[in-house]
């Protein structure tokens, strides 16, 4: 194989920062407070926004409203109520390009009162957006207060509809069910639900949004079981590099999939020639090795033998795990592989 393919994107999220005001510990882009107030360019913005609208077109109704994970657009972080007057302008600029499925993903911190909350979806409903999703679990609450995220609920439900959605509902009526005001620590999070709902704690645990990648092999593996790393080998990951459904493209351009957060297949405002003309894999060696057969196996056999990589003792919690830890170690130990950005995701774990 000379080049890679790249689907056209049925569906995805755009990154207007990494910066956040929470670090949370399954965070899959390892956003947080300590990242730098890096903003996607408006113009940058409006390039990939134009061909996006050109993909869908030839995808969705004409119209079509209806908000999922899985559909249309929506733009996220990082936290983008951060900068909300770039949000706006990035709601208005999809609508006018008639982008389908318009959402935005918070993690409600700046649910302070009804009167703000009420005012800014207000704006940006009449600015163009189908809709929101409200980030709802035990590591949001480490930081932001329960009630901002249940007036976010609330008020979201009346102004939006169906198209207010939890995510996940799970740890949502989890949080309500223990009565739960103000924030409240993982570590007593883990104590409660296991003391008054261990069953919820587990299907918790192991809900599909609980993704074993990003920061929380680091944060939390420890509630995971671990396996050597020739559990993997035979793995490739083709399928998640090629995928065409929730992808992302950050403040940087980077055009990511499979939330293989740190390896970026190009520069998004380049995305249709990338979707006519594929990407060159001895430009992208990394990504060379992964999507081959056996391609964790490959990419542990390279970082070992040209770069010291070391197996971790203790194991790993999934393939993920093992290809990042494997790719953190090759940015901590050269610059020369362009696929690995931004370099800054690694560093923040």
């Amino acid at each position: 194989m000379v080049k890679l393919v790249i689907p056209e994107p049925v569906s995805g999220g755009i990154l207007l920062t990494y910066r956040c005001t929470n670090e949370c510990k399954h965070c899959m882009y390892a956003c947080s407070p300590r990242w730098r107030s890096d903003w996607i360019n408006l113009r940058d913005a409006e390039r990939i926004l134009e061909s996006i609208s050109k993909f869908f077109r030839r995808q969705y109704p004409r119209d079509f409203s209806r908000v999922g994970v899985n559909l249309g657009l929506h733009f996220t972080g990082g936290e983008p109520f951060l900068n909300f007057d770039l949000l706006l302008e990035l709601v208005k600029l999809a609508h006018e390009l008639e982008i389908p499925s318009l959402f935005v993903e918070t993690n409600c911190f700046w649910c302070t009162n009804d009167e703000i909350t009420e005012k800014n979806l207000y704006r940006l409903k009449e600015a163009g957006l189908n809709g929101i999703l409200i980030s709802a679990n035990p590591f949001i609450v480490e930081q932001i207060p329960f009630e901002r995220i249940d007036r976010a609920v609330r008020i979201s439900r009346r102004i939006f509809g169906e198209n207010a959605l939890i995510y996940q509902d799970l740890f949502y009526n989890q949080l309500k069910m223990i009565g739960l005001n103000g924030t409240l620590s993982f570590e007593e999070y883990l104590s409660i639900m296991r003391g008054r709902d261990p069953m919820g704690l587990y299907a918790g645990l192991s809900y599909p949004s609980m993704l074993l990648m990003g920061r929380l092999p680091y944060r939390i593996g420890y509630l995971y079981r671990k396996y050597p790393a020739k559990q993997f080998f035979s793995e490739s990951c083709l399928k998640e590099l090629t995928r065409n459904w929730h992808v992302h493209i950050d403040n940087y351009c980077n055009y990511i999939t499979g939330y293989c957060a740190g390896i970026s297949l190009g520069d998004a405002r380049n995305l249709e020639m990338m979707c006519q003309d594929g990407i060159k894999l001895e430009e992208n060696p990394i990504i060379e090795k992964l999507i081959s057969p056996g391609g964790v196996g490959r990419l542990f056999k390279y970082a070992s033998e040209e770069y010291g990589y070391r197996e971790r003792e203790e194991g790993y919690i999934s393939k993920c795990h093992l290809c990042l830890d494997i790719r953190r170690h090759l940015v901590e130990q050269t610059d020369e592989f362009k696929e690995l950005k931004p370099r800054e995701f690694y560093e923040h774990l």
